[in-house]
């Protein structure tokens, strides 16, 4: 019998104990697969028996499973190693993939050699698009307009609103700055020069670095709103999961900025990023433990 057809598209999904979504997710993928493709689950230590379910109703994906929870970036970069597509999708196990979509993001790879990543119309579970499907660079400036409000006062204002574009139609193609691991797809040979994950990141903020990085090599990054998948909501961890998440995402930004801008900020502007990130998780802490408990109080 002849060799099976290389793979044009490798699915990269990383899990941690959300298998009815992870198995939603990989038959919305299967479904969409109008071009040759393959997916690598790579199983970050659930105690929900996901690998054993993806194993007996998917065999034909590849399955690692991980002794130990080593965050996204980690875990993804263990799960590259078994990619071998043209192209990798980044796909989260809570996000639904529309028939079309792993074809049309992958033609646009071919058709566009200047692209090393491309993301699709990543909406929520509510119809509205999902913030992070297209974002500029956490830049200084953009931290603060978000640190004071202006951003969710002026969302369709190129200045304050830059970080997530919301003065660019999202009927739109157009480049930007970075998409989302959520579900963004990026050509092999771009990650072959420029690297995956930075593993300090744990999870947040790493593919904010990689779509930097990829600009830095000259490799340009697009939003092709004909392609749409859906970003399902999860069920609310514990307490200790939120706090944790929350702590991640604002240690990942001070990691970028730290990485990418610091250098050319003086102490003084850098003292003040740090306090506005920092700042800003202290008053979502704040406002996370009295939403917790209220919940306590009227159950």
């Amino acid at each position: 019998m002849p060799d099976p057809p290389k793979p044009l598209v490798s699915a990269l999904i990383v899990s941690h104990n959300g298998k009815d979504l992870l198995l939603e997710c990989l038959q919305s993928l299967y479904a969409s697969a109008d071009v040759p493709i393959e997916a690598v689950v790579v199983d970050n230590d659930s105690s929900d028996g996901s690998a054993a379910a993806v194993t007996a109703d998917f065999p034909q994906a590849t399955v690692l499973v991980q002794e130990k929870n080593l965050g996204y970036g980690r875990a993804a970069n263990a799960g590259l190693e078994r990619c071998t597509g043209r192209f990798v999708l980044l796909v989260n196990p809570d996000v639904k993939l529309d028939p079309q979509c792993v074809g049309r993001l992958a033609d646009f790879l071919l058709r566009r050699r200047d692209a090393g990543a491309v993301g699709p119309r990543l909406l929520l579970s509510n119809g509205k698009l999902d913030p992070d499907a297209r974002r500029a660079f956490p830049t200084p400036s953009t931290i603060f307009y978000r640190t004071v409000g202006l951003s969710r006062l002026f969302p369709r204002s190129a200045r304050f609103g830059r970080h997530n574009m919301g003065h660019i139609p999202e009927d739109e193609v157009h480049e930007m700055d970075a998409g989302t691991a959520d579900c963004l797809m990026l050509r092999m040979s771009a990650l072959d020069r420029v690297g995956f994950f930075d593993p300090r990141y744990y999870m947040y903020g790493e593919d904010i670095d990689l779509c930097y990085r990829l600009k830095l090599g000259g490799w340009k990054v697009f939003y092709l709103p004909a392609a749409t998948a859906v970003h399902q909501e999860r069920e609310q961890g514990s307490h200790e999961e939120t706090r944790k998440a929350l702590y991640e995402r604002h240690r990942a930004e001070w990691t970028y900025h730290f990485k990418h801008h610091a250098e050319g900020v003086p102490a003084f502007g850098n003292g003040i990023v740090w306090l506005q990130i920092w700042g800003h998780y202290v008053a979502q802490s704040v406002r996370q433990s009295l939403r917790n408990r209220e919940r306590r109080t009227s159950s």
